[in-house]
């Protein structure tokens, strides 16, 4: 009887093990997470998302972007990216892919993960990319300070969020943030989907960056591609299926 009792304790406690290097191996493998927010909006837009990943067991940072100009912008995101401890995944939204295109050459970078993105070339700019695609900006121009802005709520409603209440939108455009027209023309140096894996979230209800403009540069930056039936900002309207994209490539990795 004693025996059986030391079996059965000695089983117990080989299985407390396994769990607990389990468990360490699942922190060690799993990838930090840094999430890089577009223009009219800040990092609090990934709240939701950040929730539903935290839960999942991720570390995850949102940066603050200042949207001052492309540079500055980078620069905020590799801070970020300094202070994780682990390797990073990093995700873009609308120009936040712009951001991580150039952010994303940092050795920690193992992944770049695009959200209804814009992706320049090496030594391209956003403005450059849209009208290589045909697909130049309208309807927003700069202040006498040189920011665009979009805290207009009708309009913020249409083009942003047509898939949130009115409510919510008045809210968002209320904290948006202008984004300096000048970074549209800057250029990147490198860009780090050329040696990088990585994802892309077609937003097919978009009204800020057209699905087929959205697909084209999936296409050509070898992306795996989902597409989603969601406005422009999916991380908010569904942010069950942004999470789960998320950490599907996070699984994914190399």
């Amino acid at each position: 009887m004693w025996r059986n009792f030391m079996m059965l304790t000695m089983r117990a406690f080989l299985l407390l093990l396994m769990t607990i290097f389990a468990a360490q191996a699942k922190e060690q493998t799993m990838p930090d997470i840094v999430l890089v927010h577009g223009a009219f909006t800040d990092g609090s837009s990934w709240s939701a998302v950040m929730a539903r990943l935290q839960a999942m067991g991720y570390h995850v940072t949102a940066v603050q972007n200042p949207l001052t100009s492309l540079q500055d912008d980078v620069n905020a995101t590799r801070a970020v990216i300094a202070r994780q401890p682990g390797d990073v995944l990093l995700v873009g939204h609308s120009w936040g892919g712009a951001v991580i295109t150039d952010a994303g050459n940092d050795p920690r970078v193992k992944g770049l993960v695009y959200l209804s993105a814009l992706v320049p070339d090496s030594h391209e700019s956003v403005a450059g990319l849209l009208t290589r695609l045909h697909a130049p900006m309208t309807g927003l121009s700069a202040d006498e300070q040189g920011l665009i802005w979009l805290d207009d709520p009708a309009l913020f409603h249409k083009v942003m969020a047509n898939d949130l209440s009115r409510q919510r939108a008045q809210l968002l455009a209320a904290a948006q943030q202008p984004i300096a027209a000048r970074a549209f023309t800057d250029t990147l140096t490198h860009a780090a989907w050329h040696d990088k894996p990585s994802w892309y979230l077609v937003t097919e209800n978009d009204a800020a960056l057209n699905p087929t403009v959205q697909n084209a540069l999936a296409k050509a930056i070898g992306a795996t591609r989902v597409s989603l039936y969601s406005s422009h900002l999916s991380m908010i309207s569904h942010a069950d299926r942004v999470a789960e994209f998320i950490d599907r490539a996070a699984r994914t990795l190399p």
